[in-house]
């Protein structure tokens, strides 16, 4: 199938082009990101395939329809981006990746957790710069505090796990019935908000988590907690977080993704004025690490992806059912 790729980085092409040996496919990238007015550049092709920050909405989709394409692949987990309901109406085929290497999520946010709290980015700019002072560079042992997860999807449970090999009491919050295992324990919302040391979350983005974390649940969680987020950035009200941060009640925030990073991530701005003020703000508070998005960028999940991908298109080229399916 000829498939226009929107959004696309480097090793995006690095690594569907190497995938796609097995498959034969003519794919053709775009640096734009997908949206009603560059959906016109997919004119020709027989699908498109997006990711986190581009946009299905109606009228994007409707654009698609006109130009006679009706199949989406998404080279993420995620599908907030897409409004299912007008794809449906339209009939189009929405197919994802559901499940690449869920350890690559779940170890990053391990590695802002172990950053944030003994501060090895900042040790190691010191020490560049000649100053091996340990003043200011204190944490606290992992072992032994609780650590809440929201959202027990695969990613969750590798989190759980890490955490437990860490000496965590593992708590964790999922609205579904699930068998987990016995290292963790299931809790209300509440109880998590009010009992963690340490909360990372690994939920979905749609109308029941978004802005999950705001000014009322910050306020149920214990002073000085730290919180993680790997998942989607509008599950947390920035302006919420950033007065938490100010008062105390939040002593570590950790975020791979921004409630607004679709104007930032992915881009070098390093020689422009960011417009972004809470991006600003955040980067100014010496207890908050910010990584662009990368939680995925591991050459296991980029190859999974690449390889869920064609295979999704493969299967409707052939008309094949697919467990990968948006729309049931």
């Amino acid at each position: 199938m000829k498939t226009a790729f929107f959004s696309t980085q480097s090793y995006d092409k690095y690594y569907f082009d190497q995938v796609n040996v097995n498959y034969q496919n003519e794919l053709v990238y775009f640096e734009a990101s997908l949206n009603a007015q560059t959906a016109v550049l997919a004119e020709g092709c027989d699908a498109v395939c997006i990711f986190v920050n581009d946009k299905a909405d109606a009228a994007t989709l409707e654009k698609l329809a006109e130009i006679g394409i009706r199949n989406i692949v998404l080279r993420c987990a995620g599908f907030n981006q897409v409004d299912l309901l007008t794809a449906k109406a339209l009939n189009f085929k929405v197919l994802r990746v559901p499940a690449y290497s869920p350890e690559a999520v779940a170890e990053h946010a391990v590695a802002l957790i172990l950053t944030l709290n003994r501060k090895t980015h900042k040790a190691y700019n010191r020490v560049r710069e000649g100053n091996f002072s340990l003043d200011r560079l204190t944490g606290f042992n992992l072992h032994g505090k609780t650590v809440g997860v929201i959202g027990l999807g695969k990613i969750g449970l590798a989190f759980a796990r890490i955490m437990h090999g860490f000496g965590c009491k593992t708590i964790a919050y999922d609205p579904f019935e699930l068998d987990v295992p016995a290292y963790i324990q299931l809790v209300s919302n509440e109880e998590l908000f009010k009992n963690s040391d340490v909360i990372s979350i690994h939920c979905p983005l749609n109308e029941s988590t978004q802005h999950l974390i705001n000014e009322n649940s910050l306020q149920e969680m214990k002073d000085g907690v730290m919180l993680i987020n790997t998942s989607r950035g509008a599950v947390i009200h920035t302006a919420a977080a950033i007065e938490a941060l100010k008062t105390g009640k939040l002593g570590y925030l950790g975020i791979d993704v921004y409630e607004q990073e679709e104007k930032l991530f992915f881009r070098d701005l390093s020689e422009s004025v960011i417009p972004d003020e809470q991006i600003l703000r955040l980067m100014s508070f010496p207890n908050v690490l910010i990584t662009a998005h990368q939680a995925f960028l591991t050459l296991e999940a980029l190859t999974e992806i690449a390889d869920t991908t064609l295979k999704n298109l493969q299967q409707i080229e052939k008309g094949q059912a697919s467990l990968n399916s948006v729309l049931k």
